[in-house]
């Protein structure tokens, strides 16, 4: 069974707004997605997420536009643990099964799912392929998520990445609601 939903976040962090229609379903989601931000300079954001089985991405395609040129990156990931950027081969990713686009709480929900963090106790060091927003330059990036317990809204998960932790909330399907310092979901 195949679930739509459409989410839309306040994005602090960037001092603007994200959509995501997004679709989930045995173990598959599908999002995509616009934003506008105003920092670090005005932009608008374009993406399309696919992942396969067990919440894996296979490809995430975005597009910015700023005031003085337009990006495109098209990043996928074989199903192996070969990541290609714009069809040239990123080394460095092979144990990656995630990609994390910059200032988009979407992102976060693949890892959270696959492993039901959202749901039950647990802990969960990933790399992931993270991509910078507005600049769309790709890095490695381990991250850490931590299931911690309910709270109000749904249940909160520690997210940490380098010296970076927070406190993520997730509503009961696994999305962002509240991420403190990047976004708040909108009702």
């Amino acid at each position: 069974m195949t679930t739509s939903r459409v989410l839309t976040w306040t994005v602090t962090a960037s001092g603007g707004y994200e959509t995501a229609w997004t679709e989930t379903g045995e173990g598959l989601l599908r999002a995509r997605g616009r934003a506008v931000g105003t920092l670090p300079e005005p932009y608008w954001v374009s993406y399309d997420l696919d992942t396969a089985d067990g919440f894996v991405t296979r490809r995430l395609r975005v597009t910015v536009e700023t005031a003085e040129r337009t990006r495109s990156l098209d990043l996928r990931h074989d199903g192996r643990g070969g990541w290609t950027a714009d069809g040239e081969p990123l080394p460095g990713f092979r144990d990656a099964v995630d990609c994390d686009l910059g200032l988009c709480p979407l992102t976060n929900t693949p890892p959270v799912l696959r492993h039901g963090l959202h749901r039950t106790p647990g802990e969960r060091r990933l790399l992931t392929a993270w991509v910078s927003v507005p600049a769309l330059t790709v890095r490695p990036s381990w991250q850490t998520y931590t299931h911690l317990g309910p709270d109000v809204r749904g249940t909160r998960v520690r997210f940490t990445s380098g010296s970076f932790r927070t406190e993520i909330t997730f509503d009961r399907d696994g999305f962002v609601q509240d991420y403190p310092d990047l976004a708040t979901r909108l009702t």
